[in-house]
């Protein structure tokens, strides 16, 4: 698991960083949480799925059927299909928060990207961060917003019971698996609902989560092709 430091101008003035070239550090990631600005392009591309998160469920997109997995990642560290998701585009930062809610800029320091050996763009420099870097925590910033906004849709979908356990199965050298930790919409579940249920996830945003994820399976295909 990534391990992020928070960054401050006194701490990593001089200190550079390298954009990233591979995407060694999704390899292991079986789903991905994507948001609702990501769910067209995501949905052509990979199974969307939902996964457990809190008391509720996260949008996501399904990378591969086996944990610890990510066919999406070549050998050499390249990304295989059409869509990144935009979690990973950020690298090698990530968006912290305080208790009062204040949002900080924070970065893998294992990541091999936060150069003090003077290669790479500088972070800081004497106004406070760069314009790259304050480019990069408004994307967090904005991913962080929508990510805020996905959670509330499918929190709706969740509460009129349309999220449920995807049966999916996989073949392995011991026999046939179940997939755990993966849902899927329940479309008989939201073609059962009533009217004002109906009028409820149609006016908080959840029949284009709904319709693009029962779409998206189609897309198990393509996880298939990957690991030939």
């Amino acid at each position: 698991m990534v391990q992020f430091t928070p960054l401050s101008q006194t701490d990593h003035g001089d200190h550079r960083w390298a954009r990233y070239t591979s995407y060694d550090h999704a390899r292991a990631d079986a789903v991905a949480p994507v948001t609702l600005q990501e769910l067209t392009q995501a949905s052509k591309t990979l199974p969307l799925c939902f996964t457990p998160s809190g008391e509720g469920y996260s949008l996501a997109v399904l990378q591969s059927l086996l944990p610890g997995q990510n066919l999406c990642v070549a050998p050499n560290g390249q990304w295989l299909t059409e869509y990144t998701p935009a979690v990973y585009r950020a690298y090698p930062f990530g968006l912290g928060q305080t208790e009062t809610e204040d949002h900080f800029l924070c970065a893998d320091m294992d990541s091999g990207l936060i150069r003090e050996d003077g290669e790479g763009e500088p972070m800081f420099d004497d106004s406070g961060p760069t314009e790259a870097i304050r480019s990069v925590m408004n994307f967090l910033l904005a991913l962080h917003k929508d990510r805020a906004a996905t959670t509330r849709v499918v929190a709706v979908l969740a509460r009129h019971g349309l999220i449920k356990p995807w049966a999916l199965t996989i073949k392995t050298e011991e026999g046939e698996r179940l997939v755990e930790g993966v849902f899927t919409l329940d479309e008989a579940a939201l073609n059962a609902l009533a009217p004002d249920a109906l009028a409820e996830v149609r006016d908080a945003g959840g029949l284009a989560v709904a319709y693009c994820q029962l779409l998206s399976t189609r897309n198990l295909a393509t996880l298939q092709q990957l690991i030939k």
